[in-house]
């Protein structure tokens, strides 16, 4: 059985520790089997390629590398800050993420 994870496609988190430690960035893909994540301005590596067709030149290009998901914390979206996410079972039975350290429990989207 596979866990559920904090973060998702498309949120804003900041990074705990690392070279990256306090920056900020939107995950853009999610891997739940690895347990890591890309994220937008992080973990930028440098890639070498060859020539071919696309890039007839060949080249170094720069590119983000994905980081361990314990890495990571979501921005609450009310504060500003690093929180933890909590869920609870809505209305329709469907669950819905809260950020804990708001006062009013915010939902994040």
């Amino acid at each position: 059985m596979q866990r559920k994870l904090h973060i998702k496609k498309g949120d804003i988190v900041i990074v705990n520790t690392g070279n990256n430690k306090g920056k900020k960035g939107r995950v853009l893909e999610v891997f739940p089997k690895k347990m890591r994540a890309i994220v937008e301005g992080i973990n930028i590596m440098s890639k070498h390629t060859r020539p071919d067709n696309d890039n007839p030149k060949g080249g170094i290009i720069k590119k983000e590398a994905s980081v361990h998901i314990s890495n990571l914390m979501v921005v609450c979206p009310e504060t500003g800050e690093a929180t933890r996410i909590g869920r609870k079972i809505n209305d329709n039975g469907r669950s819905t993420r809260y950020s804990k350290k708001s006062k009013n429990k915010q939902e994040i989207e």
